[in-house]
């Protein structure tokens, strides 16, 4: 497996912090998933959980389009990997997702993700539906930073399982 990853500095502003742990988990779920056949990528954790590496990728994917273009730029819910209402669908419908528009679908969504807050400062606020608060452009980061950190974790048992690979 190569591994694209750069690692955060030790030194740095808070922003700079902060993008760059944020870009280091974004890889991180990349590189659990590198290797694999669809069907390896599909493959559940252990039941009763639903999860696999794609459910992983998919959930990311929805979790950058809500925080990102739904809480933070105000835009209408519209992503392409559940339905509004279907509570578990990025984790449940795997088995007949396409693995090729999922990843695609995650990578776009991260694309859009540092387009939308690119020039904005920490400080800069959305509105959480879900809560009715506002929500700080700092909150978002340090949150996804906490999404992938702990859904990575999840990754590395699911990988361990599909192959035996382990890993950072």
């Amino acid at each position: 497996m190569t591994d694209p990853r750069i690692d955060p500095p030790y030194v740095a502003d808070e922003r700079t912090m902060l993008e760059n742990w944020l870009e280091w988990h974004r890889e991180t779920l990349a590189v659990k998933c590198q290797g694999l056949t669809d069907d390896q990528l599909r493959t559940r954790s252990t039941p009763p959980s639903p999860m696999s590496l794609l459910g992983l990728v998919r959930h990311m994917a929805y979790v950058e389009h809500m925080w990102f273009r739904v809480v933070l730029a105000g835009e209408d819910y519209h992503s392409p990997i559940k339905l509004p209402g279907d509570r578990d669908g990025d984790f449940l419908n795997v088995d007949s997702a396409s693995v090729e528009e999922s990843f695609a679908v995650w990578r776009s969504e991260i694309d859009n993700a540092r387009r939308t807050s690119v020039g904005l400062s920490l400080d800069a606020v959305g509105r959480n539906q879900r809560h009715g608060e506002d929500c700080s452009l700092r909150w978002i980061l340090v949150h996804m930073i906490e999404e992938y950190a702990r859904h990575n974790g999840h990754a590395d048992l699911i990988r361990e399982r599909v192959d035996g690979v382990t890993g950072e």
